[in-house]
């Protein structure tokens, strides 16, 4: 029997636990679906059942980077949960729900290869990255060094310090289009000083999707005594990752995107080694979903955040993020044939991910071509901020098929022609 086969398995034997036990009703995959295929296997199809999406009638969805859509099976259980809470809101709240977020607090630091001990759960990447900047105590002088391209929701965290506490920010550049990690290495390792206190970046970058050099970003961060923070926003759930692995103190993430969890939910690693480093508000009492310091959270939404996590295990990270790769990598040699635009993001292998970004001509605004690839063809891309380039993102996950990058390719050949 294979990972993926067991994981489905456990998934069924979850989901009808949960049943029995009155929070969920059970889930039922299609007969015949296979979710141990390759992602290169299932690029036609996709991974996902039939149904479990609720889109529009026509429309090509490739816009996870911003937001997921959440599959219906994991709504249905939100929704079974939030049902069952309000009918005794004292009993479940304080009660079974109570508990049973504690185990998903567990499945959550499993799925990403910690212990229950080191991780947190948050409503989002940015109230992750702002717990960190709040519970460290940094002076007047003290340095974080980032990047030109870290999202806003990663940053804000940061300029806050600069802002109150005199802290300084340091930015590595990466130029759009270049996708050279030990260049980005050899530029962090120059700019870090004896005032450097964190070294925080992105794990794929939200502008380009390249993928950073974290396990050794990580490893210089630690040889000069800085602390290795990772916004994680654009990784977990559509790649496989272990925080271990990759030898971060801090790893920061979202539910709402390719986790396809409840909007609303987020996880935040803490290593055990930090101690006391970061030490905020919400984290006084402990680490559990409900404490005296963090006070209620969206129960049914953390509830539904289990069986995101179990959606996704059901399938297999490996086998998602071959699959999400075949289909961007499929793009990649497809745009070359597009004229007028200039492909940013890296070229099939190590630094590649499942975002894609293009830039455009001048004349061209991304906005307007954005504008039009949703109302003349409903194909939903992303607009690229405009201090990173002028260009457009495309971000494809376990739902998206090779029917919809084509339809996505011949779209920008009728518009840019």
């Amino acid at each position: 029997m294979t990972s993926s086969s067991r994981s489905r398995r456990s998934f069924l034997s979850s989901a009808v636990a949960l049943s029995a036990a009155g929070l969920v009703p059970p889930l039922v995959w299609p007969e015949g679906s296979d979710a141990a295929q390759t992602g290169s296997a299932r690029a036609a199809s996709g991974l996902a059942p039939a149904g479990d999406f609720l889109f529009s009638p026509g429309l090509v969805y490739l816009q996870t980077g911003s937001l997921g859509p959440t599959p219906r099976p994991v709504m249905d259980r939100t929704i079974a949960a939030w049902n069952e809470l309000e009918a005794n809101p004292v009993y479940f709240g304080y009660g079974p729900h109570e508990r049973a977020m504690e185990d998903v607090r567990a499945k959550a630091a499993a799925f990403i290869g910690c212990k229950l001990e080191e991780l947190a759960l948050t409503t989002c990447t940015t109230e992750g990255m702002n717990r960190v900047a709040q519970g460290l105590t940094l002076s007047a002088g003290d340095r974080v060094l980032t990047t030109d391209q870290e999202h806003p929701g990663g940053r804000v965290c940061w300029d806050y310090l600069a802002r109150r506490h005199g802290v300084i920010i340091d930015s590595v550049v990466i130029p759009p289009g270049e996708n050279d990690a030990p260049a980005i290495l050899g530029r962090f390792a120059k700019s870090i000083t004896p005032r450097t206190r964190v070294l925080s970046f992105s794990h794929l970058l939200s502008s380009t999707g390249l993928r950073m050099p974290v396990a050794e970003l990580s490893a210089l961060a630690r040889s000069r005594g800085c602390l290795a923070v990772v916004d994680g926003a654009q990784a977990v759930g559509g790649i496989d990752v272990d925080v271990k692995a990759l030898g971060c103190h801090v790893y920061a993430t979202s539910g709402h995107k390719w986790l396809l969890a409840p909007k609303g939910t987020g996880l935040l690693y803490l290593s055990e080694e930090l101690g006391t480093k970061v030490d905020p508000i919400a984290l006084q009492s402990g680490r559990a979903a409900y404490s005296a310091s963090s006070g209620v959270c969206n129960i049914p939404g953390v509830l539904g955040l289990a069986s995101a996590i179990d959606y996704i295990s059901a399938i297999g990270k490996t086998v998602i993020e071959a699959h999400n790769m075949a289909l961007r990598n499929r793009l990649y040699e497809a745009l070359a044939a597009v004229p007028k635009l200039r492909v940013m993001s890296a070229p099939p292998g190590p630094l590649a991910s499942p975002l894609l970004t293009f830039a455009l001509p001048d004349g061209i605004k991304s906005r307007a071509l954005y504008e039009r690839l949703l109302q003349e063809y409903k194909v939903v891309v992303k607009v690229v901020p405009a201090e990173w380039l002028n260009g457009n993102r495309i971000s494809t996950h376990l739902f998206n098929t090779e029917r919809d990058v084509d339809a996505l390719v011949q779209a920008l050949k009728g518009e840019l022609a």
